[in-house]
């Protein structure tokens, strides 16, 4: 379920929580699916002692960034020549990238030292202070990747849509050619990094966009508000720290089993038998694409529109 925002959120507030310049003295991996590369084996030899240097997020993707440099080794080299340091220095510097995708219920808990990990903690990473990083996944969806290139994993992401190069004339030269319903082409993810189902339907509410409307029909002025509808979605989205739907095992929660606000802020999604906030129509749902789509039926008008499945 979390979507650009609410990862946004969660890498804010581990960076917020301190994790960065801790050095992870043992990783252990509860289910086996939740690493994806490499071997277990390997991972644990490898991500042990590394230090994170910083976290960043991709589209949906947290990006822990990992260093290994040899503290001991290059201490001992300092008493040497400064020549022999200098040749050393760069091959004994190891780069890594833990990448987290957490799917549809996956949520980061940091634990204090001795916690017992629960029946849900499909992984964890233990730093050197004793504190705790606990991967919890009641649907077991979510996935690490441990690469020494991030690019491996999130290289065939599209654009971030808070990128200053995503611009409504972006937009509308990377439309030509495209001939796809508006919904399914904002869910995919090497179109435009990071939307989901509830971005998606609130993007196209205030674009005033029917969710089926294909994309080659689109004049200049309806892209203008579609790029205008997606940006202020999901900037709405990171301001308010994530949408929670609910308490339900899928809900999003960020570090610490915080909430965020933007549910509270939400247009259309999920509002099915409500009115419109900008016509006081009532708020439908169809199904599109294979996924729950809500929409006004008034603001987001679409002529001859086949095949419908409303409830």
């Amino acid at each position: 379920m979390p979507e650009l925002p609410e990862v946004e959120t969660i890498k804010k507030d581990l960076v917020r929580a301190g994790l960065c310049e801790k050095r992870i003295q043992s990783a252990d991996i509860f289910w086996h699916r939740t690493l994806a590369v490499p071997s277990a084996n390997e991972f644990h030899k490898k991500i042990t002692g590394m230090e994170i240097v910083s976290i960043s997020r991709r589209g949906k993707y947290l990006i822990v960034h990992l260093e290994n440099n040899n503290k001991n080794k290059l201490s001992f080299l300092r008493k040497q020549e400064s020549r022999i340091l200098d040749q050393v220095r760069d091959d004994e510097m190891i780069k890594a990238f833990l990448i987290m995708h957490l799917r549809m219920s996956g949520r980061i808990d940091l634990k204090e030292k001795g916690f017992e990990p629960r029946k849900h903690d499909r992984a964890r990473l233990v730093f050197n202070d004793g504190s705790q990083l606990l991967f919890h996944d009641t649907r077991k969806f979510g996935r690490w990747y441990f690469v020494n290139h991030a690019e491996k994993i999130v290289g065939k992401l599209g654009i971030e849509p808070l990128d200053r190069k995503f611009t409504a004339v972006w937009l509308m030269e990377m439309l030509k050619g495209k001939s796809r319903a508006l919904k399914p082409l904002l869910l995919d993810q090497t179109f435009i990094a990071g939307i989901g189902n509830i971005y998606a339907d609130e993007a196209l509410w205030y674009a005033k966009l029917h969710p089926q409307k294909n994309s080659a029909k689109l004049q200049a002025v309806e892209i203008a508000a579609l790029h205008a509808g997606i940006v202020k979605a999901i900037a709405k989205g990171v301001k308010n720290a994530g949408t929670s739907m609910g308490v339900g095992k899928a809900n999003f929660y960020s570090v610490g089993g915080k909430f965020g606000n933007n549910q509270e802020q939400l247009q259309v999604f999920r509002r099915t038998g409500e009115k419109c906030p900008r016509c006081s129509a009532i708020i439908e749902r169809m199904i599109v694409g294979q996924r729950s789509t809500h929409f006004c039926p008034a603001c987001q008008k679409r002529s001859k529109l086949k095949n419908q499945n409303h409830r």
